[in-house]
């Protein structure tokens, strides 16, 4: 009920800000071989991660945890079929100073 009652200018930098943080860090994960498309209306980018050759979402976000230092959500926790997935979420509404040192160890 509160967010209903904030102004229209509040949503309006809200969507500056994230399309801000889109366009800096989409360039970062196809720089780094993810396959990933822009988000039109989310904080976050699906990847694909295939091209790294691991077995699937899940062994790919334990090694991007522990070796990469960079946190991701495994796809297959969105899905109701989890074999084979290799898709990732990198979610963007993070502090600029997070988003920038992940772009680091990318």
């Amino acid at each position: 009920a509160y967010a209903l009652g904030l102004p229209a200018s509040y949503y309006d930098e809200l969507q500056r800000e994230y399309q801000r943080k889109r366009d800096f860090i989409v360039p970062v994960l196809r720089e780094a071989g993810f396959d990933c498309v822009a988000p039109e209306g989310a904080y976050y980018v699906m990847a694909d991660t295939t091209p790294f050759g691991f077995a699937n979402d899940v062994e790919f976000t334990k090694h991007m945890i522990r070796e990469v230092g960079v946190a991701v959500i495994p796809g297959s926790s969105f899905y109701h079929v989890t074999d084979n997935v290799q898709m990732v979420r990198f979610c963007f509404c993070k502090r600029d100073e997070t988003l920038e040192a992940a772009a680091e160890n990318l």
